[in-house]
């Protein structure tokens, strides 16, 4: 079975951003909630909570997963590469945390995180030439939701 890219009235969408590098994170927030309301969610079914950085993402999410009472969570940001191994260190964290998370909580957690070389990179999967992260990841949140609906109501 494939996931259906319909919103239904009972789901629920937050979306836990980064602060940091808000010229790019801005527009895949903008993006998800966008594609969202392409796919049928109304105002009302998506929250947006900021965080300051990557690395703080994986903290709230689990914290709304555990609180219960939503669809699917969208997690985005924006790590770029640096002349530390700073980078390595918060990609790796926010990668691991937020994968660890639905299979904690079972609720459906995705991974929006831009890690790039370079700003202009960045800013190409923020919307400018490869598609926008955002949109995407909402889309896989939508089709997720569907998928764990019916596993639920048994339908799988």
């Amino acid at each position: 079975m494939q996931g259906v890219l319909t919103v239904k009235a009972a789901h629920r969408f937050v979306i836990v951003a980064a602060d940091f590098n808000k010229l790019i994170t801005a527009q895949l927030e903008i993006g998800a909630r966008e594609e969202l309301s392409k796919l049928g969610a109304q105002a009302s079914q998506i929250s947006t909570m900021w965080v300051p950085g990557s690395f703080e993402i994986p903290t709230l999410a689990m914290a709304v997963a555990k609180k219960g009472g939503v669809s699917a969570i969208i997690c985005l940001g924006c790590i770029i590469r640096g002349q530390t191994a700073h980078f390595d260190h918060v990609a790796a964290t926010a990668a691991s945390g937020i994968a660890a998370i639905g299979p904690a909580t079972g609720v459906p957690t995705i991974f929006g995180v831009i890690t790039a070389d370079t700003q202009e990179q960045a800013l190409d999967r923020a919307g400018l030439k490869m598609g926008n992260t955002g949109s995407h990841s909402a889309q896989v949140a939508v089709q997720m939701a569907n998928m764990m609906a019916e596993l639920a109501k048994g339908s799988l």
